[in-house]
Formats: C-alpha cells, sequence, structure tokens
C-alpha cells in the first residue's frame, strides 16, 4: 500500500469533485495503487478493489470506522465501530491460475470469472441506456452473461447470452457462491441488531462511498488551515503542507491565542 501525502490527496479531491461515483472510485483505487494504469484498476474484481480501498483508508485515517444507521423498524439512529483491518487483509485466491472459477453441478459445467470494475461501469451503462426505460434488464443476468466463460449443458455447449433463461436456480446459487467464497469483500453486508426494538436492521457499507466522504472532510478541514496560516503568516499552500499535523495544528493554537 503506498503512503500518500498530503498534496497528492488534495489532488485526488480535487479531481474527484465533478466526477460520479464510479470515478471517485477510480480515484481512490488509484491512489490506493497508484503504479498501476487505469486498464489495470478496471480489470481488478470488485472485492479485491474494496480490500485496496480498506488498507488505503487505514493508513490515512486508522483502522476504527464509526457507522451509522438508521432502523429499519423504527428508525432508531444506531452508530457502532468496525476495524478496517478484518477487511483490508487480501483474500486468499482460490481460482485457477488463468483466473477461472468452475461450478459443475446436475450436467452443467460453467466456467467462469469473478466481476470486475469494468463489469460493473459496463452493467451500469446499460441500465442508463434509453432503451432499459422500455424493459430494464436484471443486473445480475447482465453480470451472468458478461462474467461466463464457457457453460454445457449434458456436453453441449451454451452460448453464455441464453445462461441468464437456462441456468436452474441451484447452478446459480452455487455460482453466487463460489463468487462469494473467492471474492468475499465484494459485497459487505452487516446486520445490525436494533437497541431499542431488536429488530435486525441489514446494511450495505460502501468503502468507495465511505472513503471519499471522509476525504471531504479532510481536504476541507486541510484547506481552511491553510487559509488560516497563510493569513497569519504569509505561508503559500506547499510550505504549510509540508508541515506535520501536529506542528501545523501547535501555530494554529498559537493564532488563536494572539
Amino acid at each position: 500500500m503506498a503512503l500518500t501525502g498530503p498534496r497528492e490527496l488534495l489532488a485526488t479531491w480535487e479531481a474527484g469533485l465533478d466526477r460520479d461515483a464510479a470515478g471517485r472510485a477510480l480515484l481512490l483505487h488509484r491512489a490506493a495503487r497508484p503504479e498501476a494504469t487505469a486498464d489495470a484498476l478496471l480489470a481488478v474484481p470488485v472485492g479485491r478493489r474494496a480490500a485496496d480501498l480498506f488498507g488505503l483508508r487505514r493508513v490515512l485515517f486508522g483502522e476504527r470506522m464509526q457507522v451509522r444507521v438508521e432502523c429499519g423498524r423504527c428508525a432508531e439512529a444506531m452508530e457502532f465501530d468496525l476495524d478496517a483491518a478484518q477487511f483490508a487483509a487480501p483474500a486468499a485466491d482460490t481460482a485457477a491460475d488463468d483466473g477461472v472459477l468452475r461450478v459443475a453441478d446436475g450436467g452443467w459445467v460453467v466456467d467462469f470469472r469473478l466481476p470486475t470494475v469494468a463489469d460493473l461501469a459496463a452493467v451500469a451503462r446499460a441500465l442508463d441506456a434509453p432503451s432499459a426505460a422500455l424493459a430494464p434488464p436484471d443486473p445480475q443476468q447482465l453480470l451472468l452473461a458478461r462474467c461466463t466463460v464457457s457453460a454445457t449443458r449434458d456436453g453441449e455447449p451454451l452460448p453464455a447470452d441464453a445462461l441468464p433463461g437456462a441456468l436452474p436456480e441451484k447452478v446459480r446459487h452455487r455460482l453466487a457462491e463460489e463468487a462469494e467464497r473467492a471474492d468475499p469483500t465484494a459485497e459487505i453486508t452487516l446486520s445490525i441488531a436494533c437497541p431499542e426494538c431488536g429488530e435486525a436492521t441489514p446494511a450495505e457499507l460502501d468503502i468507495a462511498d465511505y472513503l471519499w466522504t471522509e476525504l471531504d472532510a479532510w481536504a476541507r478541514d486541510v484547506l481552511l488551515d491553510v487559509h488560516l496560516l497563510a493569513t497569519a503568516y504569509g505561508w503559500s499552500e506547499p510550505e504549510i503542507l509540508a508541515l506535520s499535523p501536529q506542528r501545523r495544528r501547535y501555530y494554529l493554537e498559537l493564532c488563536a491565542d494572539a
């Protein structure tokens, strides 16, 4: 995990201000893996990108994460802590050397790969297409067709786009289980018990959205520090950012006491 300085983080934040959620997630991933090309980042499985972002979060803001959720039954506001290290550890690679997973069940043999960031982007574009307004496609079916490498039924090959209508529910379930086992952080759903009514509320944690919110708050605080110190001492932004957070805070305290 690369260590990213305040100047680079501010540049990432500035670049993301006019991006959508997918664009911001890509910028954050590039901050976590600055040596990777854009194409390489798009080819990363979804859960492994999440693990990278959890790792970046640990480096930038520490391991303790505060999560807030509203009870689905009584609307009670709940807050709890998570440990980013729990999700940042790299998942064991259970795929074959070529990245292909296989499920064989009831005469079906399906070879597939894990969904990548590029796959999610393609599905999102398909859902936003003008034709989708007339007959909205099923995103799970689109992912299945995109990620299937090959499929046979009783030895007879089937095209990937025919699978959504032909694949038995049992085999679909096996595919989902195998994908989750190989890429467990692809979808993080927490079950939170409400202290007021006892109802368990499922809460999905989107680390890219969570981390962007933290980065946005951090960047605005840092720019306020720059403004105050530049006004008080006449220093430039690079000079102020070169100070450690501790020294910057001390100078701000001196300004407040003056």
